[in-house]
């Protein structure tokens, strides 16, 4: 068996499986998001993704999957709690690959979250003998405040600010959502959101029960604010000049919302008024929670502080624990 970390994440159990990647293709090609990062740009004949990922990667890039399937019989798909659509995959080879005549189970979690968050479930980990995890947040460092305390904070901060305009920073698949869901829950003040931002409501919408109301504001418009509004952006607009000459324009407040909210810097680097560790993915100890829950007899590790992350696995916890590198292969032999 052999898993490495290419173009996607690549998992070699006599056939391949590749996961999240641009172009390559493999025997079996999985898409557990709808992010950007972790889809083709060129798109091979089938793809194993939820529905709602497949309409969200159709109106974010504008390609089409030819096919797509929500699992096969080697692939099972649990819903991972990243954002709308997102998948883990269970893979489970046919095909003895251990000493004692059984297949290993894989588990590729694809970006995740445990927490119960507004309209998403958490990930409820499933047992495996290889675990495959992203640990964006995989420092100590990163711990952040309970799920409900912080809405609440979020909501009274909403509620707090009723005579300036509020412009509120997310990525718009996941935390834009979330964000028009916490605007509406404490204000009925009018909410506008970025084109970019609709069009994800929009195809939300279409593949799903979700609904999320806004009216829509394209890039370099805002004349037609009358101040009172809440206006959800992408976070990387956040000191573009046609934003920062409107919040200025209307006296307006600007708020980031991200797990890189605990470290002061990010303040500073969005110009923002108040920042808030809402986040889409698991933080240190939810990560440690999951390995402890899956418990399987290897552990990969990939994005953010992999190597931090796997060097604790390994040091304190016991696990075989391997953090996968650009271009390096990390073979399983035991």
């Amino acid at each position: 068996m052999t898993v490495r970390s290419e173009d996607g994440i690549h998992i070699e159990a006599g056939r391949t499986y590749v996961a999240d990647a641009s172009s390559a293709v493999g025997d079996v090609n999985l898409v557990s998001h709808a992010h950007s990062d972790h889809t083709f740009r060129r798109t091979p004949e089938t793809v194993v993704c939820s529905a709602p990922t497949a309409a969200l990667v159709e109106a974010r890039t504008g390609a089409t999957l030819p096919e797509f399937r929500d699992g096969t019989d080697e692939v099972t798909l649990y819903p991972s709690g990243h954002v709308v659509g997102s998948r883990a995959a269970l893979v489970e080879p046919d095909g003895a690959d251990r000493p004692d005549g059984a297949a290993r189970r894989y588990l590729y979690t694809g970006d995740f979250s445990t927490r119960d968050r507004l309209y998403l479930e958490g990930f409820d980990p499933v047992d495996a003998d290889v675990l495959v995890m992203e640990t964006t947040y995989g420092k100590p460092g990163y711990r952040f405040p309970e799920e409900a305390e912080l809405q609440a904070e979020i909501r009274d901060w909403l509620a707090d600010n009723p005579d300036r305009p509020l412009f509120l920073f997310g990525y718009s698949l996941g935390r834009a959502q979330k964000l028009q869901r916490l605007a509406r829950q404490a204000t009925n003040r009018p909410l506008v959101v970025h084109d970019a931002i609709r069009g994800v409501n929009d195809a939300i919408e279409t593949a799903t029960d979700l609904s999320f109301p806004a009216e829509s504001l394209a890039a370099g418009e805002g004349d037609g604010l009358a101040g009172d509004e809440i206006v959800v952006l992408p976070t990387h607009l956040a000191r573009s000049d046609w934003v920062t000459t409107l919040v200025e324009r209307h006296d307006g407040l600007k708020a980031g919302f991200s797990g890189w909210a605990v470290d002061e810097s990010f303040r500073y680097r969005g110009g923002y008024d108040v920042t808030f560790p809402l986040t889409d993915h698991c933080d240190f100890d939810e990560l440690v929670e999951t390995v402890e829950a899956v418990d399987p007899e290897v552990v990969y590790t990939h994005h953010g502080f992999k190597e931090d992350f796997s060097d604790h696995l390994a040091t304190h916890l016991g696990y075989d624990a391997r953090p996968l590198l650009g271009d390096q292969t990390r073979l399983d032999d035991f």
